[in-house]
């Protein structure tokens, strides 16, 4: 099973609509899975036509932990609240003993570490959740979800992976839609892909971020390409974009001008490939690229 993750660094430049439609189109010739590593804000699923309630076998996972005091233990030498970098730990006066911050403790554990008594421990927490989703094109797609406040995204990432690998059975294509930026959560995403598609456009901010995001791509040795999407707004910067990809020897797989349709598909909750057939030429040629690439035209 070959991986492709779609990124951008920038959001908001049509990365989960090309994923999903990149995905059906793969889907008519090809056995595919999704995974949407979006984890803080996951709306893959409703861009190919899903809603939470569509989602199966949602479950609680932990992949992080926080810190928990036992009180009779606690002698209240306050050495805790002082080691701690992230302030998550206050001191309650009257009761002489550290109060945490749920939503500021990151379950580093210099806490544990540096309580003398042993007083303070790591406990699981339920960050977040996964699910499964069937979509009308044949394939499933795995979403996780981080709660609310919770840390350990990138963690969440590997698992909705794991469990996307364990769905794909003897799937040809696993199609990720990363986050935006290049933090914890897109790393997980990109690292052991096969391809990766650097979505862009042409705006100051678009290719700025997707130099640092193709940078990230590069420290791995993943074959990548860039669409750029709304090429027309901005003739200037799109030469710039397509100069930038030049002197790089990375590929540019398609660009396609500024079209309504992509907002009015997502309102609709379809992938604009079928909202908006025209548009399939647009996708067919970065299948082509794609494919190209993974039968070793490419180097990386």
């Amino acid at each position: 099973m070959k991986t492709i993750a779609v990124l951008s660094g920038k959001g908001g430049v049509g990365k989960s609509s090309i994923a999903a439609s990149l995905a059906v189109l793969l889907a008519e010739k090809h056995r595919v899975v999704c995974a949407d590593c979006d984890v803080d804000a996951s709306n893959l699923g409703l861009v190919l036509g899903l809603r939470e309630k569509d989602f199966t076998e949602w479950k609680k996972i932990s992949t992080n932990e926080k810190a928990k005091l036992d009180e009779e233990k606690c002698s209240g030498c306050r050495k805790c609240v002082e080691s701690c970098y992230f302030k998550a730990i206050k001191w309650d006066g009257e009761k002489n003993q550290p109060v945490f911050d749920g939503l500021s403790c990151e379950g580093c554990g210099t806490c544990t570490i540096a309580c003398p008594e042993g007083a303070i421990s790591l406990v699981e927490v339920q960050n977040a959740k996964i699910g499964v989703g069937m979509t009308k094109y044949g394939f499933e797609i795995v979403s996780g979800q981080l709660e609310m406040g919770e840390t350990g995204s990138g963690k969440v990432v590997a698992e909705v992976k794991k469990l996307a690998a364990e769905k794909a059975g003897k799937a040809d294509f696993m199609v990720i839609d990363a986050a935006a930026g290049i933090g914890c959560p897109v790393i997980a995403s990109v690292v052991g892909s096969d391809f990766v598609v650097g979505i862009t456009e042409p705006t100051p901010s678009g290719l700025s971020d997707l130099n640092r995001a193709l940078q990230m791509t590069s420290h791995f040795g993943i074959k990548c390409g860039i669409v750029i999407n709304k090429h027309d707004l901005n003739p200037k910067l799109t030469k710039k974009i397509e100069m930038f990809a030049k002197e790089n020897g990375i590929p540019i797989l398609a660009k396609t001008p500024y079209n309504k349709a992509f907002v009015d598909a997502l309102v609709n909750l379809t992938p604009v490939i079928e909202f908006r057939p025209e548009t399939r030429k647009f996708f067919e040629e970065i299948r082509a690229g794609i494919l190209s690439s993974l039968q070793g035209n490419q180097k990386p």
